[in-house]
């Protein structure tokens, strides 16, 4: 197999204080800005480590809602829902512009992610408050999803993303964390996980059913137990196989 070069994102800044630790085996990151999770004081911390470490870049707008870390979805009025991504966004905006960083892409997060995956309205809002962003940024989105169809559909720029770290039901959606076989902890079994959609573009579901999914970065959570051990392990494992983390 020749040379594969693969993209590993983070979601960072929520307060784990791990980043340091985690951007040596990483190649972009997703930076809570405010909604779930993080202010200005995090947000400079985090991409300042990010520049040092030659790590793209992301915003990672939630549901504003951080006694529930944007887990659950909020029944509020879109156009305030729409407001509050903008604002988000705009406040990492600002503490790029301060160290001279570029944006490279916008991932939502949590319940978010979820909702605009599968709910054309839903879509339709989230596209609309990042749409003075989408002929220069990359919309991290699931892949065979309501937003990725709907953002190729109007122009977006697109990279599908897939969990290292978590375990898939047969329609591509993720196992609940409220259920014990949400995480995938072992390195050993992260490895396994990844390379089922790196070579053969599909992964084993968690009943064992073998299902398509593409992808063009893939996410290893910055909480998730064992964050820096797998991080660690896929960097020196994934090289053997001839495969990089750019």
């Amino acid at each position: 197999m020749g040379r594969i070069e693969i993209d590993i994102n983070c979601d960072v800044g929520e307060g784990m204080g791990n980043e340091e630790k985690l951007f040596p085996f990483i190649s972009s990151c997703n930076i809570a800005c405010g909604g779930h999770a993080g202010d200005s004081n995090t947000m400079d911390e985090v991409v300042q480590l990010a520049i040092k470490n030659d790590i793209k870049i992301g915003a990672h707008p939630s549901y504003p809602d951080k006694a529930n870390f944007g887990r659950i979805s909020l029944n509020i009025p879109l156009l305030e829902l729409q407001e509050s991504i903008k604002k988000q966004i705009n406040s990492l905006i600002l503490v790029l512009k301060k160290n001279k960083a570029p944006l490279h892409h916008i991932k939502p997060h949590g319940a978010l992610y979820n909702d605009i995956a599968m709910n054309l309205e839903m879509a339709t809002v989230f596209l609309e408050a990042i749409e003075q962003y989408k002929e220069d940024v990359y919309l991290y989105v699931p892949y065979n999803s309501v937003i990725e169809e709907l953002a190729k559909e109007n122009g977006y720029k697109i990279k599908r993303e897939a969990f290292g770290d978590r375990n898939y039901n047969a329609d591509l959606g993720l196992v609940s964390r409220s259920l014990p076989n949400a995480l995938i902890t072992s390195p050993k079994d992260v490895m396994k996980h990844l390379l089922h959609m790196i070579k053969n573009q599909n992964i084993k579901t968690s009943d064992g059913e073998i299902v398509e999914i593409y992808a063009d970065t893939y996410c290893i959570h910055g909480d998730t137990p064992n964050a820096l051990k797998i991080l660690m392990y896929l960097s020196v494992e994934l090289s053997k196989l001839n495969i990089y983390i750019k």
